[in-house]
């Protein structure tokens, strides 16, 4: 039945896939790495600008990784219709705790931890991407400022949900699939995209191997394991800054000329 359903799932971004094809002014550079296998598990990180970015990633990635599965709120299973659909299509819900939870009862930090592993149990055994934008919301210059990013294309990444899935998965994850999306003319929305109004969207996408040491750690209690990932994670946002901006100063290179 989960087999079925993934194909269900498959089937729809394949839909969306067709009606974008009649858009012909609308340019795909997609640069995709060989050895990205349909039957893998595979954790995939992206940067986060837009609703476009989902909408890309599946465009990119359908019937070439497994299909996208990512870490919700528990809350979202009871949104009409849609709580059905990713319930069906073995979502994982989460239950987080607030800091005043937390306050209140000490007893529940870490939990999390434990929540995410139950509820990534039946997806270690089945080919899976795990998707997850580090950022944790959508790019604007005013929200880098606020939180006084040194990226200047990116926020800060937060590790604690790609914590909870190498916790979680621990073994089971095949590697990284890295993707970088980039919009040469301005951060487009849904709407500008549906309606064939963007011109170009460059997707760059890596494997990158897991370190054993990021594996299966406890990064809540572990400090040495929190600074692991906190570094590693770094590093790759570096290099995906460093992307973004020598592809965006050519795009404007070439449009001078």
């Amino acid at each position: 039945m989960t087999r079925w359903l993934s194909s269900l799932g498959e089937l729809w971004v394949s839909v969306n896939k067709c009606a974008v094809w009649f858009y012909r002014d609308m340019e795909w550079d997609v640069r995709m790495p060989e050895g990205i296998s349909h039957k893998g598990r595979y954790l995939v990180l992206c940067n986060h600008q837009s609703g476009v970015d989902i909408l890309a990633l599946q465009h990119c990635l359908n019937r070439r990784a497994p299909f996208g599965r990512y870490l919700l709120k528990h809350q979202l299973i009871w949104v009409p219709v849609l709580g059905v659909a990713w319930w069906a299509l073995d979502m994982a819900f989460l239950r987080r705790y607030s800091k005043q939870e937390l306050l209140r009862n000490p007893a529940l930090r870490g939990k999390d931890l434990e929540n995410a592993a139950r509820a990534c149990k039946k997806l270690k055994h089945i080919p899976v991407s795990m998707m997850t934008f580090p950022e944790g919301t959508r790019f604007t210059e005013a929200k880098r400022d606020a939180q006084n990013s040194p990226y200047k294309h990116l926020l800060r990444p937060r590790y604690g949900g790609i914590g909870q899935v190498l916790y979680s998965f621990d073994e089971a994850l095949d590697c990284l699939i890295d993707v970088t999306i980039i919009y040469p003319d301005g951060t487009p929305t849904v709407w500008q995209y549906v309606s064939g109004q963007v011109r170009k969207i460059e997707v760059h996408i890596a494997l990158r191997p897991i370190d054993d040491d990021l594996r299966g750690r406890d990064f809540r209690e572990d400090a040495a394991a929190k600074g692991r990932l906190i570094t590693w994670l770094g590093g790759i946002w570096e290099e995906k800054e460093s992307l973004i901006s020598h592809t965006l100063n050519n795009s404007l290179d070439n449009t001078q000329k």
